[in-house]
C-alpha cells in the first residue's frame, strides 16, 4: 500500500510525534528543523532529516519541497516564522499544506491565507481532557460536523446483561451502536481486547464492554447519564 511522501517542518515534540508516526505507518518522511540536535535525534526514525531554515526560499527549493504529497508546518514560536514558511509553501504551489495554530487569532490568519487544514494540538488536548473529566465513561471520540461524533464509551451499568434488541438504541436514544470492544481471557490467562463485529439483536452487553456509538453529542451524553 502506497502511503505517500510527507515533509514535517519543525521537530519539536508535536512535529516529531507526527513525523515518527507517519514513518511507522510506512510513509516516506522528511523531517526539517533549524536545530541540528533535533534533526540528529530524529534522523534514524525517518527517511530524511535535514537542518535548514524553513523561512529561506532557496533552502526549501533545494529540498524539492513541492514534490511532497503534503507538508506539515509544525514550527512553534515565533508565529511569524510559521507564517512566512506557510506563505512560501503557498507560493511554491505545494499540493497540500497542514499548519499548526495556537488560538483563534492564528487560526483566523491562516484561514485568510487560504489554509484549510489547521491543527490546534493544545486546544484539542484541552477539549479532550475536559470531556473526559466531565464524562468519565468516555474513552475516546471523533468529532464530526453538525455536532455529531463517533464515541467509545464504557457500557453504562444499567444496560449490562441486556441484549442489544432490548435497549432500543435507535428509537429511544437516537443512536447507532456500530460495534463493541470486549476484553476476553486467552488460554494463557492474559486478557486481550477483541472487536465483536456488527451486533445483532441477541448480542449481550457486558460489564467493561466499550461501546462504539454514533449520534449527536447531546444524545450520547444523555444516554450515559440516564443509564449510569
Amino acid at each position: 500500500m502506497q502511503t505517500g511522501r510527507f515533509a514535517v517542518i519543525g521537530i519539536g515534540n508535536f512535529g516529531k510525534s507526527i513525523a515518527v508516526n507517519l514513518a511507522k505507518k510506512g510513509a516516506e518522511v522528511m523531517a526539517i528543523d533549524i536545530d541540528y540536535d533535533k534533526v540528529e535525534n530524529i534522523s534514524e526514525d525517518v527517511a530524511y532529516a535535514v537542518t535548514l531554515n524553513a523561512t529561506d526560499r532557496r533552502a526549501l527549493i533545494s529540498q524539492d519541497i513541492k514534490s511532497f504529497d503534503a507538508v506539515i508546518v509544525a514550527i512553534g514560536n515565533p508565529f511569524e516564522q510559521r507564517l512566512l514558511c506557510t506563505a512560501l509553501l503557498l507560493d511554491f504551489g505545494v499540493k497540500r499544506i497542514i499548519c499548526r495554530a495556537v488560538g483563534r487569532n492564528q487560526r483566523f490568519i491562516l484561514q485568510k491565507m487560504g489554509i484549510t487544514e489547521i491543527i490546534s494540538p493544545e486546544q484539542e488536548i484541552g477539549l479532550s481532557v475536559a470531556r473526559r473529566l466531565i464524562n468519565p465513561s468516555l474513552v475516546s471520540y471523533l468529532d464530526l460536523p453538525d455536532d455529531y461524533s463517533v464515541a467509545e464509551i464504557i457500557a453504562p451499568k444499567h444496560i449490562c446483561n441486556m441484549e442489544y434488541g432490548q435497549i432500543d438504541f435507535r428509537d429511544k436514544y437516537k443512536l447507532s451502536l456500530i460495534t463493541i470492544r470486549r476484553n476476553t481471557e486467552e488460554w494463557n490467562g492474559q486478557k486481550r481486547q477483541h472487536v465483536l463485529g456488527v451486533p445483532d439483536t441477541k448480542t449481550l452487553m457486558m460489564e467493561n464492554d466499550i461501546l462504539v456509538l454514533f449520534g449527536k453529542n447531546k444524545d450520547i451524553e444523555k444516554f450515559v447519564e440516564i443509564n449510569n
